[in-house]
């Protein structure tokens, strides 16, 4: 099974769900917002990908943390940050075959999916 994880209205998420769609690929989208999130989820994904990794740096949500919060980030601090806000979670994270992918490229897609 595959899962896609993210926001719906996200562009990167949109694209990767066309080209999922394009070329009929079963997939499962797991909305942060309708679907929740856990701590359990947070930590698989810091496990799986490291937690620095997870964070998303370039939105708009971590650009509005005060100066000292981004400072003093940490793998704790960052947990709690992605639960109260999961649209700081780099998008989309996708589980595939037990693999997890970060971000979308097409060039990766295409090679995580062999078209």
């Amino acid at each position: 099974m595959t899962i896609m994880y993210g926001i719906p209205n996200c562009d990167t998420i949109k694209k990767a769900k066309k080209l999922l769609t394009d070329n009929n690929i079963d997939f499962t989208f797991h909305d942060y917002r309708k679907d929740g999130i856990n701590e359990a989820l947070i930590d698989t994904f810091f496990m799986q990908l490291g937690w620095e990794n997870v964070l998303n740096k370039r939105g708009t949500t971590y650009r509005a943390l005060s100066d000292e919060q981004k400072q003093t980030l940490n793998e704790q601090s960052a947990k709690k940050l992605l639960l109260d806000a999961p649209a700081m979670i780099k998008r989309p994270i996708l589980v595939h075959q037990d693999h997890y992918h970060l971000g979308f490229k097409k060039e990766q897609y295409q090679g995580v999916f062999s078209l």
